[in-house]
């Protein structure tokens, strides 16, 4: 419902209103309500108030909330991916490998794990750097977390070696700017999982 009402904003000539998207999809006020208010807040919608009609000056009536489509590209996808971070890592390595004397393999690892710092550092713990990443961490019931879901699954089908490569370093990066010194990264053995699963380590 939020795609549809996204999609009949962004494809039209105008600015719409409230009343004008109910009537357009036939749903009632406080359902359009609900998504066009969750659409700005993520961004995706602007807001803007004018007055609509051809009565202008006192006793016209208040300005109307119109809703227009945000210009900045826009990308989703069902369960999370992040082909955008592998993509900036790739680069960010095969620029670092052509400027320095360091071979592409390590030039790898080191950006993806300094990305995996900054962003343990922003999240503050490593279970929210997961949700957040799109792993769906889950508990194993023996003190560790599997991942539900690879962020990097359909390039990790064709090119498993690189991406679980930089999938590890991005994780063991991730740790250290937790300051997370209780995990420890191990192989997955689901496929159905992420290449990689945190332990605890032992005492």
């Amino acid at each position: 419902m939020r795609k549809r009402l996204f999609e009949l904003v962004r494809l039209s000539d105008h600015a719409l209103s409230r009343d004008d998207c109910a009537q357009e999809l036939d749903l009632p006020k406080s359902t359009v309500r609900v998504h066009l208010d969750r659409l700005v807040h993520e961004q995706l919608l602007l807001v803007e108030f004018r007055k609509v009609g051809e009565r202008t000056g006192p006793g016209s009536g208040r300005p109307t909330k119109l809703y227009t489509a945000a210009r900045h590209e826009v990308g989703a996808s069902v369960p999370p991916r992040h082909y955008d971070l592998v993509a900036q890592l790739l680069a960010a390595a095969v620029h670092r490998s052509i400027d320095g004397p360091v071979g592409i393999e390590q030039a790898l690892a080191e950006v993806a794990r300094d990305e995996g710092r900054r962003l343990g550092e922003q999240s503050g713990s490593i279970h929210e750097l997961l949700v957040s990443t799109g792993y769906d961490p889950q508990p194993d019931g023996e003190g560790g977390t599997v991942m539900a879901n690879c962020p990097f699954h359909r390039l990790s089908l064709e090119h498993a070696g690189v991406v679980c490569s930089l999938n590890g370093a991005l994780l063991r990066g991730a740790l250290d700017g937790c300051g997370d010194s209780r995990h420890d990264l191990a192989p997955d053995p689901e496929v159905s999982h992420c290449c990689a699963r945190l332990i605890q380590k032992e005492l």
